[in-house]
């Protein structure tokens, strides 16, 4: 499995990439899988950094291939995001009612399981407890939400000691076997928010060191999220490749 430098958001691939993007993601998640798999297996069988992969080794992994269930397993500890547009305008979050007085970035009480579909065109949508029991089953679903909760908390507590706050995460699970296991990258800057913990303050946006910043900048320029994206200019490409660079160091201790 091979992590590129192409970079998306807002479920659209943009048209330039990341330098060392897809060594970082791929790196990042072969260091979360090995912290997390007394919580739930993976299928991560190695890194593949052999002298023949030279020029995409550093970007890719052997997996164990396994049968994808199409649902992204969203862990919330923090509202921001699409979570804080929803509250802003509804009140609710994943269509479940909040408490009122929330600013942006406050902690939830407890994470929220917030399941999307894994839409193969398109967003991705919010989706129901009913919905993920009428796709997966009852058991399933429980251990969905179960285990990616548990993978969460573990790797907040991490990183909180490495001053970093995971204000959420996705993660994709599917069956090898019959086991349910971990799928697919795991708590990196493209699928997590990662906060700079000294500079946390409820109330604003947060310093980050994930592709929020990507976001921010695409926003910005007034884009509608829709195909063709607008192409990230030089600094920005330059800033975000520092970014991820900073968040696999400080997480990992080594350098890229």
């Amino acid at each position: 499995m091979v992590a590129t430098d192409r970079i998306s958001a807002f479920d659209v691939v943009l048209p330039n990439g990341i330098p060392d993007k897809g060594a970082a993601l791929n790196r990042m998640s072969s260091f979360w899988f090995g912290l997390t798999d007394h919580i739930v297996p993976n299928h991560l069988v190695s890194l593949a950094d052999a002298p023949a992969a030279a020029g995409v080794g550093r970007q890719a992994m052997i997996v164990k291939k396994a049968e994808r269930i199409d649902i992204e397993c969203i862990v919330r500890g923090y509202i921001t995001g699409s979570a804080w547009g929803e509250y802003r305008r509804q009140g609710t979050v994943s269509g479940k009612a909040m408490p009122t007085g929330l600013v942006e970035g406050d902690r939830f009480p407890e994470p929220l399981f917030t399941p999307t579909t894994k839409a193969e065109e398109g967003h991705d949508e919010n989706m129901t407890d009913a919905e993920v029991v009428e796709m997966v089953g009852p058991e399933t679903a429980q251990r969905l939400a179960d285990i990616s909760t548990a993978v969460y908390l573990h790797a907040h507590d991490y990183a909180k000691d490495r001053g970093i706050v995971l204000a959420d995460t996705k993660m994709e699970f599917g069956f090898l076997n019959g086991e349910l296991i971990l799928i697919d990258e795991l708590l990196t800057p493209d699928s997590s928010r990662f906060w700079d913990a000294e500079g946390y303050s409820p109330g604003k946006s947060q310093p980050s060191y994930d592709k929020q910043f990507v976001r921010d900048w695409l926003t910005a320029q007034g884009w509608n999220q829709e195909p063709p994206a607008p192409e990230l200019p030089d600094d920005i490409v330059q800033q975000t490749a520092e970014l991820y660079r900073q968040a696999y160091e400080r997480l990992t201790g080594d350098a890229l």
